[in-house]
């Protein structure tokens, strides 16, 4: 599902029903639909559809999530965490936006440009 011109933008998808086993890393935005049990490292935005699970950490630069994460996430922008949502762990972001009924049980460390 990945395009390559000038307009678009490259992108990787998980579908529904899909199990990984062991870590992704990836320079290019991607969609978790499916369920992964090791760590993810994304230089570009993470979506977790509200199915999408991971068991590990996560690190990445903007992230949405609507399904499940167990681990440690880094995020170094924006983390937004959608009413469909849980998670249990440590966050470390900038900006962190939390949902009602969103589940978060865990640590939270809000970090700031060293500029600041």
């Amino acid at each position: 599902m990945a395009k390559d011109s000038e307009n678009s933008v490259l992108h990787n998808v998980i579908a529904q029903g899909t199990r990984i086993v062991g870590d992704i890393e990836t320079n290019n935005d991607m969609r978790l639909d499916g369920a992964l049990q090791g760590n993810m490292i994304c230089r570009g935005k993470v979506v977790i559809g509200p199915q999408g699970s991971i068991i590990g950490n996560l690190d990445c630069s903007n992230c949405d999530i609507m399904g499940s994460v167990n681990g440690k996430i880094n995020v170094t922008d924006t983390l937004s965490l959608k009413s469909t949502s849980t998670i249990t762990g440590e966050i470390h972001t900038k900006i962190l936006s939390i949902e009602p009924n969103a589940v978060f049980n865990g640590t939270c460390e809000m970090l700031r440009n060293e500029q600041e």
